[in-house]
């Protein structure tokens, strides 16, 4: 899912679909607890990206129109290509409305933590489903693995002027959290996965590198000049090597977390 509410410009399909298997795998394991849906109502894929899981969607719910909202038109072009959207929807997820009438999923892999404020955000989703729809949300709880903290310790050493993590929240907050916020909503089933990822190498640079170029590393080379980005990277890397060592094949074990949300609305 893009982010241009954040002043991040437009993303890479080829460079996040480099590791398909790995980022779809929780996007499956999340469709599979989804329960019985109502019997009308159309199928959101919130922050649809290139379309990852349309296919699957339109497999398990062969009746319905799905519908791709995103707002990276690059991600989009994709999404529409797989053919299995009604329609794809340019829109910025954290504005975005149904437009017609209230749908009976929401489901949104690896989206929802670029937002703030789940708080407010989770409760005013599930809202604007029909009496008996599913809100299913997945999202990575990376931030504080050294895969995520260096770029922020980095950064903020290295440019402070440009980067001040005082106060910084993770997006992501805990389970308990989200069972506080989702318990009045409905019947809601919450669970954490930690999957062990094995990236091989993939050209010149660390395996992780390549990982997180696409996602989380993008806000921070996006304030950096070529030669500042040169720089960041060198040290990224260095420290990568040494947090996660290469195997004996010269594969890395990327341990990385995930959160999962299933709310079925009273």
């Amino acid at each position: 899912m893009a982010d241009k509410a954040q002043g991040h410009t437009d993303w890479s399909p080829e460079r996040y679909g480099r590791f398909r298997d790995l980022r779809l795998r929780p996007a499956l394991d999340l469709l599979a607890r989804v329960p019985v849906l109502p019997e009308q109502g159309r199928v959101i894929d919130l922050g649809c990206g290139s379309g990852a899981v349309a296919e699957e969607l339109s497999r398990r719910f062969t009746k319905r129109k799905i519908v791709g909202v995103d707002n990276s038109v690059e991600m989009l072009k994709k999404a529409a290509a797989t053919g299995a959207y009604h329609r794809c929807d340019l829109v910025d997820i954290q504005s975005w409305e149904p437009t017609n009438k209230p749908p009976a999923l929401i489901f949104s892999n690896a989206a929802l933590q670029w937002l703030p404020d789940h708080a407010a955000l989770l409760p005013r989703l599930a809202g604007m489903l029909r009496p008996g729809g599913v809100l299913a949300v997945q999202m990575p709880r990376q931030n504080g693995a050294p895969s995520h903290r260096f770029l922020r310790e980095f950064a903020a050493e290295m440019f402070p002027d440009r980067f001040d993590f005082t106060g910084w929240v993770p997006p992501v907050a805990d389970l308990p959290d989200y069972a506080r916020i989702l318990q009045p909503l409905g019947e809601a089933d919450l669970w954490q996965t930690d999957y062990l990822q094995r990236l091989r190498l993939q050209g010149d640079g660390h395996p992780i590198r390549h990982f997180t170029e696409a996602t989380i590393m993008r806000p921070f080379l996006e304030k950096l000049t070529a030669a500042e980005q040169e720089a960041f990277v060198k040290r990224y890397e260095r420290a990568l090597e040494v947090a996660y060592p290469p195997e004996a094949d010269g594969s890395v074990l990327f341990p990385f977390r995930r959160v999962f949300l299933v709310v079925k609305v009273s």
